[in-house]
């Protein structure tokens, strides 16, 4: 991103710079929608004579420029990357990142697959791991060895809902030498900026609330760093995971209607989690919007509003649960999340499968919603029911 651009953008708020950021006018047909250049390779004007910078889509290509730099000037960040999924951010980052021998602290509340990519992909190229309590700077700070090059955490996070104080743990990454990863994808850009808190670098399943539409699978990593985003786009080339033209061109599609599409997610999620915290199945609720939640005052001054997703525990144990996950209608049951629908699962026995007998693993009465942005009375009725 041009210092123009990064000046230009400081200015303008988050709305407009989802609709306008990297996507100018079409210069060649006046198109007020970015095109979607499925090409894989660009006319040379010349032997290494690039016209426009693009020789090969890999490399680069101009849809997914204009994602990459939407990204970057949503999270107040230099340099957007994004991929052909969140696991393949991740992998970009963790390879740009450590060595065999470094290790990284990662927190006891995180999404399975990123559970997976360390302990079964990461950990066999010799980089070790240990959990903390990222809630918990303290316990961060105890975690940290002498080989310690990155700390890693989600807030909220997936899918206790855990709130991470990003400036703190900030202060003991930048202490210990450490690189900060925030995981922004529960949150979005626009109820949470981790870079302007201190993070180094931050994550997102651009598949989830991003995309918004359960129609694309993606992933980004932005950072302030110039350095490291150099860094980071050499490794994207050089491993080759790139988001395709179209996949970008969806994201992109999906980011115009960010802001309007998470005020509502946030108004219903806060209706369901009132409900939840009332019914008489219900044993314990996480949403960081109820002043019961250990981290609600952290997210209050953190976040904008505190997102769609809301995880419950429910009477009668793991059975129990996998019935209420069976029993909804609008609620559909599956994995991901962030879409305009609302899905409901069951994370130990889904998307948490991977964690199980780790320090990680979810407990079995546990019930993940992605509340979606349909009337909130027929998504009210449809739990009623469901819990009955």
């Amino acid at each position: 991103m041009s210092d123009q651009h990064a000046d230009r953008n400081a200015v303008q708020h988050f709305e407009t710079l989802a609709i306008h950021a990297g996507q100018e006018p079409d210069a060649a047909t006046g198109a007020v929608v970015t095109p979607i250049h499925q090409v894989s390779t660009f006319k040379q004007d010349g032997v290494g004579g690039l016209r426009g910078g693009y020789e090969y889509s890999r490399s680069a290509n101009p849809t997914r420029t204009a994602l990459e730099e939407n990204l970057a000037a949503l999270e107040g960040g230099r340099r957007g990357l994004a991929f052909a999924s969140g696991l393949a951010a991740e992998d970009c980052l963790l390879r740009t990142l450590l060595t065999p021998g470094d290790h990284v602290v990662i927190p006891n509340d995180a999404y399975g697959g990123t559970f997976r990519l360390f302990a079964k992909v990461a950990e066999r190229w010799g980089v070790e791991w240990s959990v903390a309590d990222s809630s918990d700077p303290a316990a961060v700070r105890a975690a940290l060895r002498p080989r310690t090059k990155a700390i890693w955490v989600e807030t909220p996070s997936n899918p206790l809902l855990g709130i991470t104080d990003i400036a703190a743990v900030a202060e003991v990454a930048r202490t210990a030498g450490a690189r900060l990863v925030v995981d922004n994808t529960f949150a979005s850009p626009y109820l949470q900026q981790p870079l302007a808190l201190g993070a180094d670098v931050v994550v997102h399943s651009t598949t989830k609330y991003m995309g918004g539409h359960s129609d694309v699978v993606g992933g980004a990593l932005i950072t302030a760093d110039t350095a490291l985003g150099e860094e980071l786009a050499f490794h994207q080339n050089a491993m080759g995971a790139i988001a395709g033209p179209f996949d970008s061109w969806l994201v992109m599609r999906g980011i115009k209607t960010l802001a309007v599409r998470m005020d509502r997610h946030c108004v219903n999620a806060a209706r369901i989690a009132e409900l939840l915290s009332a019914h008489p199945k219900v044993t314990r609720v996480y949403y960081p919007g109820l002043d019961s939640h250990p981290g609600h005052e952290v997210a209050a001054k953190q976040m904008r509003d505190f997102g769609g997703m809301v995880s419950f525990q429910v009477a009668g144990g793991e059975e129990a649960a996998v019935e209420v996950c069976n029993r909804t209608e609008l609620f559909t049951l599956g994995e991901s999340l962030g879409g305009v629908e609302s899905l409901i699962e069951h994370p130990g026995r889904m998307t948490h499968a991977s964690a199980a007998g780790s320090a990680l693993e979810v407990p079995g009465d546990l019930v993940r919603l992605s509340v979606g942005i349909e009337a909130i009375d027929d998504l009210v009725e449809d739990l009623n029911r469901a819990l009955g």
